[in-house]
């Protein structure tokens, strides 16, 4: 009797050992983060948007790449905001898997974006072997110089690792940006609907005197804390970052002027600063392309900044859910967008550069439509608050959206995600028949997008 209960001892004392050790290995890993900062500027005579303005003759700010690694989740998840115009086609591949490969993720669990300013880079592998392969090597951007920045970039997220720091909380917060924002769409004294409010249209009477339009006035603010401690930010606020361009001078424009001036104010926290979905919204009612606009616009952004931090609202961080949907956006129908047009043109000695590199980074687009590449239409679901990566210029009307889906959520909208589809019109573009050279997507793509909010955000 006395071996009996001894063998019965011994087996609860097993099975208490082994659902103990059950439920340790259940237990979900602590959320931490991993905070990176890479510098990705050109060097003087480097080409700027892709060689379509005149390549830099200075430094006036240091382009950089701000980003976060959010460890806990399944596998890392990967965030990076690059001072760059755009990041094309094969160019935004190798940058996602480099950047996967570093922090050892899946390649889908990679966003990066571009935060647009102009006087910056553009991008596109693809493009630029056929501008080679006609004579105009480097037209567009030095290869070598975007494989150092994607390598630099990524030795810097795979470094930031061993100092992740532990994530308790979610902050959320957002204040209303003053006299920055504008549609580009204008209705004129005719009657007639044009998008024609650029970036410097405020020197224009009736450009600066027509209505703001369709704006998100509200800049949100994202913070992580480690109880008390907040670790860092991202900030996003849907306008195109230009106050003045094309002469030149390389900079991170006015949104990384404000974005420095938190970071001053807050240097033991990592701010990142984001573009909205802003394909059709600009300073242009409140810039007139002045040199002194610059700073000024910056100062309205850096006090929206402050102000949006000091509303956060703290909730715990218990959940980091990776959502994903595909994009198979329809290339553009016209006669100038076949593969035999833009080849032609591509070709063409008589043709201008311009019209060679648009014809290019077409063909380098459009080739990946043929063969079935699709765009993702990434979130991350962090219970209180959700981040969101569109590609190309989308509309402010996209973010609304996002926004009218996840009512009672957070909704941080990021643009410029894959950037060939160019400006990408909601439902009310594509009726107003907009058009520019700058945009290679067709109708049909907004029910596209729009269904892929509703996936993403169910």
């Amino acid at each position: 009797m006395k071996n009996f209960g001894l063998r019965i001892f011994q087996a609860w004392s097993i099975l208490f050992f082994c659902l103990q050790a059950q439920g340790e290995e259940t237990q979900p890993e602590p959320f931490r983060l991993a905070t990176f900062n890479s510098d990705v500027t050109c060097p003087v005579g480097h080409p700027l948007l892709g060689g379509i303005y005149p390549p830099a003759v200075e430094i006036v700010d240091p382009l950089l790449a701000r980003g976060f690694v959010l460890l806990g989740a399944e596998k890392p998840i990967v965030l990076c905001a690059i001072d760059w115009c755009e990041i094309r086609n094969r160019s935004y591949d190798h940058w996602r898997a480099a950047l996967a490969k570093a922090v050892g993720t899946q390649y889908e669990r990679v966003l990066v974006c571009c935060v647009h300013q102009h006087d910056a880079p553009l991008t596109d592998v693809g493009a630029a072997e056929l501008l080679a392969d006609t004579g105009m090597r480097g037209v567009m951007f030095d290869l070598e110089f975007e494989q150092a920045c994607i390598e630099r970039t990524a030795r810097s997220a795979q470094n930031s690792l061993k100092d992740a720091r532990r994530v308790t909380h979610l902050g959320i917060g957002k204040a209303r940006v003053e006299r920055i924002g504008s549609n580009r769409r204008v209705v004129h004294p005719d009657g007639s609907v044009h998008y024609d409010r650029t970036s410097i249209s405020g020197g224009d009477r009736f450009h600066r005197d027509a209505p703001d339009g369709l704006i998100d006035p509200w800049l949100r603010t994202l913070s992580f804390w480690d109880d008390d401690q907040p670790i860092a930010t991202l900030h996003a606020y849907a306008t195109h970052p230009m106050s003045y361009y094309g002469k030149g001078g390389v900079s991170f424009d006015f949104v990384g002027m404000a974005r420095r001036l938190i970071q001053r104010d807050n240097p033991s926290i990592h701010h990142v600063y984001v573009s909205g979905c802003s394909g059709d919204v600009t300073a242009g009612k409140y810039n007139d392309g002045s040199a002194d606009r610059r700073p000024l616009l910056a100062k309205r952004l850096y006090d929206a900044m402050k102000r949006s931090f000091s509303t956060t609202e703290k909730h715990r961080l218990t959940q980091a859910i990776f959502r994903n949907a595909d994009l198979d956006l329809p290339f553009r129908q016209s006669p100038d967008h076949t593969a035999e047009a833009m080849t032609r043109v591509l070709h063409d000695t008589t043709a201008s550069t311009r019209d060679r590199i648009f014809a290019a980074m077409g063909l380098a687009s459009r080739s990946r439509v043929d063969h079935g590449q699709k765009i993702d239409f990434p979130c991350i679901d962090l219970g209180a608050a959700k981040i969101l990566l569109f590609p190309g210029e989308a509309f402010v009307g996209y973010q609304l959206l996002a926004q009218r889906q996840a009512r009672d959520s957070f909704v941080i909208s990021i643009g410029y995600g894959e950037c060939w589809p160019g400006y990408l019109p909601t439902r009310q573009g594509f009726a107003d028949k907009f058009s520019n050279v700058w945009y290679w997507v067709a109708p049909g793509s907004d029910r596209q997008i729009q269904a892929a909010i509703e996936k993403v955000l169910p």
